[in-house]
């Protein structure tokens, strides 16, 4: 199971400076099978990177899984805590231009909005 995930936000509708300043939120409306069969897979603790979309699409930032609810697990809801704001931000290209990215679904499935990531991969963008 992944302790390392990768969720994407559109900064005009929910940016990482807004859960910075919420503190926690509610991660839900995730639409796509695979991104519900991601959230649903998360443990409390998991580690968390927030990429935003936008024109430059890069992750911006850290977060944690609080707790997860999948009393319905058509829609899944995962309490996620702000965690600090990454010093330079990683754009899609700079993972696509690693190797340890070749085989993720972040290079291979662009609109997937919940990505499970190795410890490697987390490393690199954390820095």
């Amino acid at each position: 199971m992944p302790t390392f995930y990768l969720l994407k936000t559109e900064p005009s509708t929910y940016s990482f400076a807004q859960l910075q300043k919420d503190k926690q939120t509610i991660w839900d409306g995730v639409n796509s099978p695979a991104g519900k069969k991601h959230l649903r897979e998360m443990q409390p603790g998991a580690n968390l990177i927030i990429y935003e979309t936008a024109e430059v699409k890069s992750a911006v930032g850290t977060a944690k899984v609080i707790s997860v609810d999948i009393s319905d697990p058509s829609t899944p809801r995962v309490e996620i805590s702000a965690g600090k704001a990454l010093a330079k931000p990683v754009t899609l290209a700079e993972m696509k231009a690693n190797k340890i990215f070749h085989q993720s679904p972040i290079a291979r499935e662009p609109r997937l909005s919940v990505v499970p990531l190795t410890e490697a991969q987390y490393k690199f963008i954390i820095g």
